[in-house]
């Protein structure tokens, strides 16, 4: 393992030089007097308050002293990393200290003026004390300190941080914001207004206690909103001393709005992908013998002649493969019968095999001109866009999802776009990401402000927020997947109804996109989502029981039965159910369709 090359012994070297010239040796005396520990919330007896985290939470035990501490546990790319940003004097000594266990943890100081410092331990299986110098510049006022882990080490603790010198600011936080009130509703925004506070240099904005967004005035509009939906609103106030307590709550409930494109759907729909060019080791299953809970059939899969080509093709699977697969006229056959009893059959793009690239115009344009000929071929109702792997990745300067530049990222929208207004308002478009490709935008989004991140990270994000007018369904596949970061800020993993109510509630609250408050990725209407599940044991990681199931469905839809994940309200508008696959159902003997029909009748 690489690590970061460290300098104490020439820091130390430093240091007793300067304490040598009597001019500093005057300035650290006196200083000494007025020294105090500036680290806020430095033993972590208020949680995380003062500390802006990646990945972490507190914990009654293992704690150095008092009765919390600081757990963070770096996962990917991200190595957990707590900081906090503290007033300070110019020209002034500092000693920074910190007890810690684990593997691999590091505590330091940026942006001192002079030399940035930090200390580290290879290993502490019990509480070690960490402790490093610096000086600051002439005109430095403010420095950041912080903690943090090293990739792929497990979680690590800290407690008792101090930052002990001449204090820069005897300021407090300002008061809380009062006079909260709504100014204007509409479908998908509300405005808000407050009195100013005295002191504050800025307004922090809670929507159902998540920070959505900053103000530098007495007003705001929160967009992005669903019709028809209850929020809470809450402001604190912001200064160099940091937060404010949130002001008294003011709720308000958005007006009716468009429901999105016109599809039939049922209020609650049930969607399966449908082996269809090829059996695994479930077996092939004839479309016509697809029961009647199933509202939306993904055909699996349409895939490109070559990952650049856009070119895609949809052969049926062989007999050799396949032995009782129907012919070309019964499946087109069962497609209509299909249709005719109120079902939507579309074409799924992609799949882990089928990576999609779409770098030139000219991929873009074959794309629409093959894609258009297998819905006409077949009569088939949409598509639905499966892109894993490599298909979609964010070049290195494209930073913002409301305005993607990347060639891969604009062509699919344009594509899209293209087929939707080709087709028309009836015309249903899917989408199945994977929760790296958009939850985890959360986090992170490409390869981040100082490079090194995955660029697959949240790509599919721009995709989505141009689509969202014309977006039928989005049914983020909730399997397969890596631990994953909720709104709670805690890492929720698969297997049990907990991970599907934190992605879920992600997309249906919206979240600040890698952390910027100014960045928000908006909600999708209830209506929109649908929660990807693997039908069995066999067909893909993060398989939940029919209890779970339901658990996750009564959470969402009632806000009862939930565990630990606080959801942003009740959502009895949420579409339904989507699985891998109606084969692996039907294998086992049609367990995932029973529970859809249990609950929704």
């Amino acid at each position: 393992m690489d690590r970061p090359r460290h300098i104490r012994p020439v820091l130390a070297t430093l240091t007793a030089t300067l304490l040598a010239v009597p001019g500093l040796t005057a300035l650290s005396s006196s200083a000494q007097a007025a020294d105090a520990d500036l680290a806020r919330n430095g033993g972590f007896e208020s949680g995380l308050d003062g500390w802006s985290c990646t990945a972490a939470t507190t914990v009654g035990s293992p704690v150095h002293s008092g009765s919390s501490a600081l757990q963070a546990t770096p996962a990917g790319s991200d190595n957990a990393q707590c900081t906090q940003t503290v007033t300070v004097q110019p020209n002034s000594q500092y000693t920074l200290s910190g007890w810690v266990r684990g593997s691999y943890v590091y505590l330091g100081a940026n942006g001192t003026g002079t030399t940035d410092v930090s200390t580290w331990t290879q290993s502490a299986p019990d509480w070690q004390k960490l402790t490093t110098t610096f000086t600051t510049g002439a005109s430095t006022t403010k420095v950041t300190l912080y903690t943090h882990g090293w990739y792929g080490t497990g979680a690590y603790y800290a407690d008792d941080v101090s930052l002990v010198g001449p204090g820069g600011s005897t300021s407090q936080p300002p008061s809380a914001p009062s006079g909260l009130r709504t100014t204007s509703v509409s479908s998908t925004s509300v405005g808000l207004s407050w009195s100013a506070v005295t002191g504050a240099t800025g307004y922090a904005v809670y929507r159902d206690g998540a920070k959505v967004q900053t103000a530098s005035g007495t007003s705001a509009t929160v967009s992005g909103l669903s019709p028809a939906t209850a929020y809470s609103f809450q402001v604190a106030a912001v200064n160099d001393a940091g937060e404010s307590a949130k002001s008294a709550a003011v709720t308000a409930t958005t007006t009716d709005g468009p429901t999105g494109p016109s599809t039939d759907l049922p209020t609650h729909a049930l969607v399966g992908y449908l082996h269809a060019s090829f059996a695994n080791g479930s077996g092939y299953t004839r479309l016509a013998d697809v029961p009647d809970s199933w509202d939306v059939i993904d055909l699996a899969f349409g895939e490109p002649t070559s990952a650049t080509s856009g070119d895609i093709r949809f052969n049926r699977c062989p007999v050799s493969e396949c032995p009782n697969v129907e012919s070309d006229a019964d499946f087109k056959a069962a497609i209509k019968a299909k249709q005719a009893a109120g079902k939507k059959v579309l074409i799924s793009i992609g799949g882990a095999n089928g990576q999609v690239q779409l770098t030139t115009t000219a991929a873009r344009d074959a794309f629409v001109s093959s894609v258009s000929n297998i819905i006409d071929t077949y009569g088939l109702d949409g598509l639905d866009i499966d892109f894993e792997g490599h298909s979609l990745s964010l070049n290195a300067d494209d930073t913002d999802f409301k305005n993607p530049k990347t060639p891969v990222i604009v062509n699919l929208i344009s594509a899209l776009k293209t087929l939707k207004a080709k087709y028309g308002s009836d015309f249903v478009l899917t989408m199945a990401p994977e929760t790296f490709f958009v939850q985890m935008g959360y986090q992170f989004y490409g390869t981040g402000k100082f490079g090194g991140q995955d660029p697959r990270c949240g790509a599919y994000l721009p995709v989505i927020y141009a689509l969202r007018d014309d977006l039928t369904l989005l049914h983020v596949q909730d399997y397969n997947s890596g631990p994953i970061m909720g709104l709670d800020n805690q890492y929720h993993s698969m297997g049990g109804a907990d991970f599907h109510i934190a992605m879920t509630d992600m997309l249906l609250t919206g979240f600040p996109v890698a952390g910027d408050a100014n960045n928000v990725f908006p909600p999708l209407r209830p209506d929109q989502v649908a929660i990807g599940m693997p039908a069995s044991v066999n067909a893909g990681n993060g398989y939940v029981a029919p209890a779970e199931v339901t658990k996750t469905l009564d959470c969402l839809t009632k806000k009862t039965n939930c565990g630990s994940y606080p959801t942003h309200g009740s959502r009895p508008a949420l579409r339904g159910l989507m699985t891998w696959s109606v084969n692996w159902d039907r294998f086992s003997n049609w367990e995932f369709q029973r529970t859809f029909d249990g609950y929704f009748g």
